[in-house]
């Protein structure tokens, strides 16, 4: 398998489980965790702070105890002297100086322990003020991310319900359709069953050959009605009605012409 392969596989690979990492991760158990650690280095610090006022505190005891032994063999060499035992007076004297040697040392590790003291002092104060701070946000972030969370549940939620409305609906116009084209079509039957074109199978609906001559008869006698009714109006006179204008409608010769009729001129 060449380096190519590998390192698109690889690439694939480090994406996937970054994108599952991703959807595994909760913002806020990650904020909780980092706030955790903080407050654990905070301790720390504040367990250092504790432990170098102890040793401060163990010199300054120290440094008390060098310096009233100091002030007794000076008042032992004082006393000593006044006694006419300068021999006396000279060992007192020399131990004290020895012993202030040893106070010299310690006063300087007090200083340096008080020092570092302050050190860690401010630096806990400035750690506590920056958790605090991350808190406060942390806090603001979780509310925003929960609402969000919500927020984007409901929105999923109606999206849900608009796809579910959108498919009811497509529902309901097939449905539509569908009764559209069946009306149709039934009515277009009974038109091609009324005129004769399609054979009535069943013989419920099939008429007869005197019922369809009387059919053709009433609708022949309807033109001859309206005819006559239009020749009155144009002769001015009276309009025939019923048998009456039936008759005079088959009794008029073919080319229309009549001799009770008078000729109207309309070039006047």
């Amino acid at each position: 398998m060449s380096d190519g392969i590998m390192k698109r596989m690889g690439l694939i690979f480090r994406s996937k489980a970054n994108k599952a990492l991703d959807r595994a991760e909760d913002p806020r158990e990650t904020l909780d965790y980092s706030y955790q650690k903080q407050l654990e280095l905070l301790q720390k610090v504040r367990r250092g702070v504790a432990d170098v006022a102890t040793s401060r505190k163990r010199l300054e005891l120290q440094l008390t105890q060098l310096q009233q032994q100091s002030a007794k063999y000076e008042d032992q060499g004082r006393k000593a002297l006044s006694l006419g035992r300068e021999d006396l007076a000279r060992e007192a004297l020399t131990r004290k100086a020895n012993m202030q040697s040893q106070i010299t040392d310690l006063e300087t590790q007090y200083q340096q322990l008080q020092a570092e003291e302050e050190k860690l002092t401010l630096a806990s104060q400035r750690l506590q003020a920056k958790v605090d701070a991350f808190r406060t946000k942390k806090e603001t972030i979780k509310a925003t991310y929960t609402a969000a969370q919500a927020q984007t549940r409901i929105a999923e939620s109606f999206s849900g319900i608009s796809e579910e409305m959108g498919d009811v609906g497509l529902a309901i116009q097939r449905a539509e359709d569908k009764t559209a084209q069946m009306q149709a079509r039934a009515g277009a039957i009974d038109e091609l069953l009324a005129s004769g074109a399609l054979d009535d199978a069943s013989g419920l609906g099939r008429k007869d050959d005197i019922e369809a001559e009387l059919e053709r008869v009433a609708g022949g006698s309807d033109v001859e009605l309206e005819l006559a009714r239009m020749k009155a109006e144009l002769t001015g006179g009276p309009a025939a009605s019923g048998p009456q204008a039936i008759e005079q409608g088959k009794a008029q010769p073919q080319d229309g012409s009549s001799q009770d009729t008078p000729r109207i001129n309309y070039n006047k």
